[in-house]
């Protein structure tokens, strides 16, 4: 038997979000295709970028809007996408009591905490608002404050309802409150994806065509396999979490159709993205699809099946 590809791969952020790419190695999905991908903690935002600039690491998992903004700011960027996994935005409102009629204009007379840690979830919220008519910089907004923070005011009633994703709408709701709007029900919207450098996927494509075959056998995985299962799989990423706790987050996710079914991303949840950061200024300008995303080898993976 052949010795196994060597890949290198940065994971982003330990999220329960991230699910399929913990899965992918737990169920030797990348043995199965003849690679020995090693994991290894990213350094962050910037310096992960610049790792894979400068080939100290093969592949490195992120949100689109890191590689629109690495190409913003330096239109030769050599960062590519090549498989899409998280395909829509994980973060739901969650209030504190019931309101079965809720909608988006309503949020600006509430007191409503968006989330700090990272930038996508509020970016993209803001084009929803603007899409219903809101001036989000005219809105009142508690920032500044974590997620955990945003669960205890809820539940203390001290906010009406904060921007939350996994596990904390699960700890949110299992403190009384209620999910008003899930993000994911806005539709396709880019979420998290691979990346690596462009002059390497052309020089050597062979270790990215087995990782995008890798995990299209993962996302058919988690389609078919109920959320106790999966919970099981990736359990040891996560040894603080309640099993639980743990299943209810990944079901959740699952009925909100967060994660593809294949690997190919669409050039319109690419826009969706890029609409929200163009209308925020945090891009200076409409970064082209085709520079930033590569679908040739997802689409190779499903044709093989």
């Amino acid at each position: 038997m052949p010795a196994p590809l060597r890949l290198k791969l940065f994971e982003n952020y330990r999220f329960v979000l991230y699910a399929p790419f913990y899965a992918a190695h737990a169920i030797g999905a990348y043995a199965e295709e003849g690679l020995d991908v090693e994991l290894l903690p990213s350094p962050g935002p910037g310096r992960a970028e610049a790792a894979l600039a400068t080939r100290e690491v093969d592949a490195l998992w992120m949100g689109p809007i890191r590689v629109m903004k690495h190409h913003d700011d330096n239109p030769a960027s050599p960062l590519v996408a090549f498989a899409e996994v998280v395909c829509r935005d994980p973060f739901s409102l969650v209030g504190g009591k019931p309101f079965p009629g809720f909608r988006l204009a309503e949020l600006g007379r509430m007191r409503f905490a968006s989330v700090s840690e990272v930038p996508t979830p509020w970016l993209c919220l803001e084009q929803d608002l603007r899409d219903v008519g809101v001036d989000p910089g005219a809105m009142p907004r508690i920032a500044g404050r974590t997620m955990p923070e945003n669960v205890a005011a809820l539940a203390a009633g001290s906010i009406d309802v904060a921007q939350l994703f996994e596990p904390f709408v699960e700890a949110a709701v299992g403190g009384g409150g209620y999910v008003w709007y899930p993000a994911s029900a806005r539709g396709r919207t880019s979420y998290t994806v691979f990346v690596t450098h462009r002059d390497r996927l052309a020089a050597d494509p062979e270790p990215f065509r087995r990782m995008a075959r890798a995990i299209y056998r993962t996302q058919r995985w988690v389609h078919t396999e109920p959320p106790d299962p999966l919970a099981a799989a990736i359990a040891d990423y996560f040894p603080a979490l309640d099993r639980a706790v743990l299943s209810r987050a990944l079901a959740r996710y699952k009925e909100q159709g967060v994660w593809g079914h294949d690997p190919v991303l669409p050039e319109a949840g690419f826009d969706r993205l890029r609409r929200a950061l163009l209308g925020s200024g945090f891009l200076s300008r409409e970064v082209p699809f085709a520079d930033c995303v590569d679908n040739r080898l997802a689409e190779e993976a499903i044709a093989r099946g």
